[in-house]
């Protein structure tokens, strides 16, 4: 992997020594650059779950992707840097239903400096930073916390809001996986209509003042506070432009 080029990617120029100050403003300086989409399913390109496939995409065509390509890429480019990281398999948590989804819905990440820490660039509106696995210790960011329990075999990540109500986000193991292990569900994700990633095209990112997002035509912005701001979208024309001022993202379909 050409390091060099992954860094300048996400627009990184810090240090490049494996502790928590790096990891963290690894996963910061991602969050801002890479955005979480789903524009290839929509435009009929497979994805493929090996490095040097996302790393075309991601950093030399600079497009983003939904969790098993950037927290799959993720891992390589700190494995790179001399980290101790791990891809863990999460069921993604149903709120209407109370349930969580099947293993390997979502990849997340675990980096050991000592002390455990979840990692996770691919889960779109999240937390941020990185959080110490330390089971039930709150830790805040600008107006949500976050907070992992334990629930028998599992792991639960949780996330208060700012009115206070805590959500469940995933639950997880810390059984290590590779990428072969996700193939199933990242097949189902690009091609069932059960899949959400499959119902319409999704483009977001987090921004130093918040968040902007593309869904289908709407172009969605919401400050630190939470308020958001939308605007309709004309047309095809209009979404692409959008999407090349927004996002750095021309599609060829």
């Amino acid at each position: 992997m050409n390091i060099d080029a992954y860094l300048q990617r996400i627009n990184y120029r810090g240090s490049r020594a494996p502790t928590a100050d790096t990891l963290r403003a690894l996963q910061v300086a991602h969050l801002l650059s890479v955005p979480f989409e789903n524009l290839s399913i929509h435009a009929g390109e497979p994805i493929v779950l090996e490095d040097e496939a996302l790393f075309d995409k991601i950093v030399i065509r600079r497009r983003g992707g939904f969790c098993y390509e950037l927290n799959g890429l993720f891992s390589a480019l700190l494995r790179g840097l001399g980290f101790k990281v791990e891809m863990l398999s999460a069921g993604v948590a149903n709120a209407e239903e109370g349930t969580f989804g099947p293993d390997f819905d979502h990849m997340v990440l675990m980096v050991t400096l000592g002390e455990r820490w979840l990692a996770d660039v691919g889960f779109g509106d999240s937390f941020l930073q990185p959080l110490l696995l330390d089971y039930g210790r709150e830790q805040t960011e600008t107006r949500r916390a976050y907070k992992v329990v334990s629930d028998n075999d599992h792991l639960i990540l949780m996330q208060r809001e700012s009115n206070g109500e805590w959500n469940n986000q995933y639950r997880f193991n810390l059984q290590p996986f590779s990428y072969p292990d996700y193939a199933g569900m990242c097949h189902y994700h690009q091609t069932s209509p059960e899949s959400h990633f499959t119902s319409g095209r999704i483009c977001t990112r987090a921004t130093p003042e918040g968040r902007i997002t593309l869904s289908e035509m709407r172009l969605i912005t919401t400050d630190q506070k939470g308020v958001k701001q939308e605007r309709l979208l004309k047309d095809e024309e209009e979404y692409n432009t959008t999407l090349r001022e927004h996002f750095g993202i021309a599609m060829s379909h």
